[in-house]
């Protein structure tokens, strides 16, 4: 009989756990429940995770149009004399971080640079046009009227078909500013 008892007794306890158990956690709200994250960003903690190429709040900012558009660029190189100011423009490529540059270094044109972005910064992986290489990085800073409004400071290097090199900030040399104001 008293091991009956202690049976019952037990048994009643583990419901009651199970039920407060179960009373309690079915009182926390869903921290994502009314977070809806763009572009098939997915919510974690109240939290949108954004996929590659898209950034924001709720990944609602495609990173890539924070760069696409005309800018001035503005170098002096290692091997170059500070040139006047000219043109490039940044166009859409295929993936969501990809895009092409045109009239790059002022020499190209017709024959886009390729060009990926991340977040604030952009990445020109090492390639070959026309028997230059070029290869380089940049920083992307606007003012308080992004997106129209904003400089990027470019670290790259080119190497002519004859192995010389023109350093705009990589190992030596200043890098080149871009700016953009509408």
């Amino acid at each position: 009989m008293k091991a009956r008892l202690k049976s019952i007794i037990f048994s009643a306890l583990g419901v009651a756990a199970v039920f407060t158990t179960v009373t309690v956690s079915s009182c926390n709200d869903d921290p994502c429940k009314s977070i809806v994250c763009a572009y098939g960003g997915t919510c974690a903690d109240g939290d949108c995770i954004c996929p590659s190429g898209y950034e924001g709040t709720h990944c609602e900012v495609v990173t890539r149009e924070k760069y696409r558009g005309v800018w001035t660029v503005f170098e002096d190189g290692t091997a170059t004399n500070p040139a006047p100011p000219y043109q490039v423009s940044f166009v859409n490529g295929e993936g969501a971080t990809d895009m092409t540059l045109t009239n790059f270094y002022n020499t190209f044109p017709g024959n886009d640079i390729n060009v990926r972005v991340k977040s604030d910064s952009m990445f020109i992986p090492q390639q070959v046009v026309n028997g230059y290489t070029i290869e380089g990085w940049g920083y992307l800073k606007w003012s308080g009227i992004y997106p129209d409004h904003g400089e990027l400071t470019v670290h790259y290097k080119v190497v002519n078909p004859e192995g010389v090199t023109n350093d705009f900030g990589v190992n030596t040399g200043t890098p080149s500013k871009w700016s953009r104001q509408h």
